[in-house]
Formats: structure tokens, sequence, C-alpha cells
């Protein structure tokens, strides 16, 4: 009796079980993921891609994220060749490239991160240990290595985490450099000693430019006055040919008018309301003025 009231059951379990069984062999793969499928915890293979995928009812599928992430490590001290001291803040654009091998050595991104950390420390240690601080930190862009020298860094870590890890380091870059507290000072100095020998340089070279303008404005000028002066006599010299020139032909034409007439100009010359003049009642500029015409 107990049977026969269970029995009306049997179907809906079967049901359940069928869907049970379909939802533990199928499962869908995103196009943002890996699924790395295990049997007992052992790699079996790999699905790339996306869509619905099948499996043993019996093995799991084991989902990973594929995108690019960005480890962000902790400001770490390093000293460069010439024993300069920075703080440097980095970061790691990296991805999962084979799940297999991820899973067997690291198994998870936390602990993905403390590798590549290792990684990246030891290579950035080991770069910066064979650059000077000028070649890391210049005001002169020719002289600065550090895409160089993160390129390496780059190419050499990606070897090394695809090899160890299945994973494929995409960039390292430096975010921030600073340095200790107890190097800026002389950091400072010595930049405010580059930057007052290039202000002395400028100044030097500008007074040296202002000599020379000086100096070629002033023999401008010497010439230009030279040139000047030749020209004023040549034409003074002209107007005193014309002047007595005129004064010869007035003078022969009537000479007692000439004569008239330079004594007047005389007169007005030498002759104010302010002069007082004492002079003899023969005197050449009397005649005129106490004869009158008739004087000449």
């Amino acid at each position: 009796m107990d049977i026969e009231q269970y029995r009306k059951y049997y179907p809906l379990a079967a049901v359940a079980g069928a869907v049970l069984f379909l939802w533990m062999t199928f499962f869908t793969v995103r196009e943002t993921e890996f699924v790395l499928v295990t049997q007992f915890g052992r790699p079996v293979y790999t699905v790339n891609e996306a869509g619905l995928s099948m499996k043993w009812f019996f093995q799991s599928a084991n989902y990973f994220d594929r995108r690019l992430r960005i480890y962000n490590p902790r400001p770490s001290e390093f000293l460069t060749r010439d024993k300069k001291n920075l703080v440097i803040e980095s970061y790691v654009a990296w991805k999962i490239q084979d799940p297999k091998r991820f899973v067997e050595t690291v198994g998870d991104p936390v602990a993905a991160e403390m590798r590549l950390h290792d990684i990246v420390w030891s290579g950035l240690s080991a770069a910066l240990g064979t650059h000077d601080l000028d070649s890391i930190i210049s005001t002169t862009l020719e002289t600065v290595k550090a895409r160089e020298m993160l390129d390496n860094l780059t190419s050499s870590s990606e070897r090394t985490a695809l090899e160890q890890y299945g994973i494929q380091v995409m960039d390292v870059r430096i975010k921030r450099i600073n340095l200790p507290e107890q190097n800026k000072q002389s950091v400072y100095a010595r930049m405010r000693a580059e930057r007052e020998r290039i202000a002395r340089q400028y100044r030097a070279e500008g007074e040296e430019q202002a000599l020379r303008i000086r100096a070629d404005a002033d023999r401008q000028k010497e010439e230009t006055l030279s040139v000047a002066y030749k020209e004023a006599e040549k034409v003074k010299g002209e107007g005193d040919a014309e002047s007595t020139r005129t004064y010869s032909n007035a003078y022969s034409r009537n000479p007692r008018f000439y004569k008239l007439m330079r004594t007047l100009e005389a007169y007005k010359k030498i002759l104010d309301d302010k002069t007082t003049a004492i002079l003899s009642s023969d005197s050449e500029l009397l005649k005129i003025l106490m004869r009158g015409e008739n004087a000449q």
C-alpha cells in the first residue's frame, strides 16, 4: 500500500534526476572566462570558447577571469648604481594565460599576485642597480632610459611568469618615483645648483649678445654721423660759396648800396635797446647815423 502511494512520485523524481544530471553535465562559458575541467582535483582540459560545453557529471568546472588585471604593489625602496635611494610605486598589468598551469602552481589570484610581486621586485631591483639616477630622473629627455629599462623588465617578467605560473605579464610601469626623506634635501640642493648654473649661462650669453648689439649700434651711429657731417659740410660749403657769389654780384652792381646794407646788418647785430656804445666822431659806424645817405 505504501509503495503504491509513492509510485506516483517516480516520474517527478526521474525528471528531477534528469535535470540534475544535465545541470552537472552541461555548463556555459562566457566571453570573459576560461573554464578548467578537473576530475577529482586533477586538471583534465581547458575550455576557451564561449558557449555551451559538456563534461562528465563527476567532473568539476572551475571558472577563471581571462580579462586584464592590475596589481599595485606597495611602494618599495630601491638603490641605483650610483648609490641613490629611490622609493618607487609601480603597477603590473597581467592575465591568466594557461589555466591548467595556473591552478597547478598558484591556484588563485591572490597567490598569483604574491608570485608576481617577487618576480617584479627582484627584476626592478636588478634593473635599477645597473642605472644611475640621472638615467631615471632627468630634465633632459635624451638621457632618460626608464622606458627602455621597463620594456626589458616586462619581457623578462613575462617569460618567467608564463613558464612558471601560466601568467602573462602585459606591462610593468612606474607610477611614481619619490625620494627618502634623508635624501630629499641633497637632491633639492643639487637641483638648485643646476638651475643656478643654467641661469648664469643664460645671463652670460645675454650680456655677450647685448655688448655685441651695443657695439654694432655705436658703429652704425658713428657711420651715420660721419656721413651726415660730411653732407652738412658739403651743403654748408656750397651755401657759403653761393653767398659769396651773391655778395660779389651785389657789390659789383652797386657798391654804395652794398656797403649801406652791410652797415645796416652790422647795426642790427650789435645795437639794441640795451646796448651802450662810445665811438669817436669819425667812426665808420657813425657816419650813416650822423650824416645819413650822404655818408656813403
